[in-house]
């Protein structure tokens, strides 16, 4: 690679939808390179087990990244192991800068930097990931049938999920550290209706117990006394929040209140040639195929973008109004 690189496309970001999209641009004959600070797969390869992805009744997160990945490289996809430490939008080419002082420039960028959910940051949580430790009720609910779990959280999703979770487990425990949840009334009604479902009141988890099998249990903490017990369950659901990485988002990008880039159909931004997909984009659904197909939107219209801009001269710059963030 040399000090100051062009492509036609820079996707930042290996996780699905960044591969996917790096698939799409090397079949549309696009000079593609994608830039990943870790592995391929992002959040994903941390699953244990899915089972939501088409043509895949059972396969692990990592397998599943693998393939991606591997499918990618059958087409001759380049990669960067590297940290991007920011995009500068142009007016005809966009920099992207690599913590190992590189320069890559290129007609069109994809941001696939993905999101995280917010952790509750207490022993057990990280450890056991994807061995009872869950963020998504709609990815790991099936292997909780007939079992009980825990739900952390008193918001909208949090209530959304333990309804979820309350058509599949036997048992559905709520905790949530205040005496009334923040969800809304009609998510309230439901989850008084549904006997599945128990909520501990101000209560808090401080720790995820588990044994050779993953989790067995969580030590509960009550706010207003002090004490604290130990609850049986085999999963533990963590809903307390969720932040799109947006730190590499352009100034002049327009983003939701909650920090979501908004994108037209075709994952563009306001800034011409550059896209967002997958878990950073303003959508509906976050799920590892809606960022997959997120990575094919985004690179066919990347090519046809390419296409309209290889005749043009070379200024790489923008406007200074158009840079102005909303």
């Amino acid at each position: 690679m040399t000090e100051d690189t062009f492509y036609d496309l820079i996707i930042v970001g290996g996780g699905p939808g960044g591969l996917s999209a790096g698939i799409y641009a090397m079949r549309a004959a696009l000079k593609t390179v994608l830039v990943e600070k870790g592995i391929h797969g992002g959040q994903v390869t941390m699953s244990d087990e899915v089972e939501n992805y088409p043509g895949f009744t059972h396969i692990s997160g990592s397998e599943l990244s693998m393939k991606f990945s591997e499918h990618a490289g059958a087409y001759g996809l380049e990669t960067i192991t590297d940290e991007v430490t920011a995009i500068e939008p142009g007016l005809d080419c966009h920099t992207v800068k690599l913590a190992g002082g590189h320069e890559l420039k290129s007609y069109a960028v994809i941001i696939a930097t993905g999101g995280s959910p917010r952790k509750l940051g207490i022993p057990g949580e990280d450890e056991y990931y994807g061995k009872g430790v869950s963020y998504c009720a709609v990815c790991d609910g099936f292997f909780y049938r007939n079992k009980t779990v825990v739900v952390v959280g008193g918001g909208d999703s949090a209530a959304e999920e333990a309804l979820y979770l309350a058509k599949i487990a036997e048992k559905v425990y709520i905790v949530h550290r205040r005496d009334a949840l923040r969800a809304g009334m009609i998510l309230q009604e439901r989850i008084k209706a549904e006997c599945r479902i128990e909520i501990l009141w101000n209560t808090v988890p401080v720790r995820i117990n588990a044994d050779e099998s993953g989790v067995c249990g969580v030590r509960l903490k009550d706010t207003q006394n002090g004490e604290e017990r130990d609850l049986d369950t085999d999963g533990v659901f963590i809903f307390i929040g969720f932040h799109p990485n947006n730190e590499l988002v352009p100034a002049g990008i327009r983003q939701n209140a909650d920090g979501y880039v908004v994108t037209d159909e075709k994952c563009e931004s306001k800034l011409p040639g550059i896209y967002a997909i997958g878990d950073l984009r303003e959508k509906y659904a976050r799920q590892i195929v809606v960022s997959a197909a997120d990575g094919c939107t985004a690179a066919l219209a990347a090519a046809h973008y390419v296409e309209n801009k290889k005749a043009v001269p070379e200024t790489c710059e923008i406007p200074a109004e158009l840079l102005q963030r909303e």
